[in-house]
């Protein structure tokens, strides 16, 4: 399965009660697709709130977005958690629905083994025939995949890929090690280029609701030999990357990009507890970076 190299990890909608605005759902898509030149989205990850939507929420989402995007782009579904069987399920529907893969994030909080780790994911995928992503964010769920563990689920022959956070050294021993099929996706912004470098695919994005266009420009020049060009172009967009999670202090994930949206006229609303708003400090700031 081919999903692109520039992947939007797409933020949630809410109207001004807290439910998910479908209207601006679609509007998000499209611009997504249109004018970010996202090649694939990702709905109920992190920065679409998922710890804080529903099942019911997270299935009417991958049943709009799958429907919406009319497959113009690939659409990914968040289906996991730190319960097997529950990640089971959520994928089991995701797939009746029609989405082209899932995205499943390593077990937070219950801080398995890497044995338990293998077993998690190795459960998940033999029992739906939806391409997998890992999802490897220590910084999050504290355990991390070990370079062994992903060599070991890459043989699986539908986990197609991870995104990394965890480091470059992790990606560039994965990137040369796995099977030829097995693809690796940077999950820092900021890392997108030095992680390419390595031997990363592309990007699981959120910078790109508001840079799309620049990413993908960077991408290509880097691809094509224009390592220059392409470095200048991370100069460049590296305020960006950093200010939406550092403006100008560490800021929960998706409050800033939410704003910036919202201040770019992309309608997206606030988030949920218990994230909250930006202060007034913090707009400022990220009026100023846009």
């Amino acid at each position: 399965m081919e999903f692109g190299r520039l992947i939007t990890a797409m933020v949630t909608p809410f109207n001004e009660q807290g439910d998910i605005d479908w209207d601006n759902t679609a509007k998000l898509i499209d611009y997504l697709i249109n004018e970010q030149k996202s090649d694939a989205l990702v709905v109920c990850g992190t920065t679409g709130e998922s710890p804080t939507l529903s099942d019911e929420e997270k299935l009417a989402l991958i049943d709009f977005s799958v429907k919406h995007a009319a497959g113009r782009v690939s659409i990914i579904a968040g289906t996991g958690s730190n319960n097997t069987a529950h990640s089971i399920h959520l994928t089991q529907e995701a797939e009746k629905l029609g989405v082209d893969g899932a995205l499943i994030v390593v077990p937070y909080y219950n801080k398995p083994s890497q044995e338990g780790l293998y077993r998690h994911f190795e459960a998940i995928a033999l029992a739906t025939k939806l391409p997998i992503l890992l999802y490897n964010v220590p910084g999050r769920t504290v355990t991390s995949l070990s370079t062994p563990t992903i060599l070991r689920l890459a043989e699986i022959s539908n986990i197609i890929a991870i995104k990394e956070c965890a480091s470059l050294d992790q990606v560039a021993e994965v990137a040369y090690r796995a099977p030829e099929h097995f693809k690796v996706y940077s999950g820092d912004d900021g890392a997108t280029l030095p992680a390419l470098s390595v031997g990363a695919y592309g990007i699981i994005s959120v910078a790109s609701h508001i840079i799309g266009p620049q990413m993908k420009q960077m991408i290509a020049a880097y691809l094509e030999g224009q390592v220059e060009e392409a470095a200048q172009l991370h100069q460049r967009l590296l305020p960006t990357f950093k200010g939406l999670f550092e403006c100008p202090t560490p800021l929960p994930n998706p409050v800033a990009v939410k704003f910036a949206l919202n201040e770019r006229g992309i309608k997206v609303g606030s988030v949920r507890l218990p994230l909250v708003e930006a202060s007034k400090e913090e707009e400022a700031f990220i009026r100023n970076l846009l």
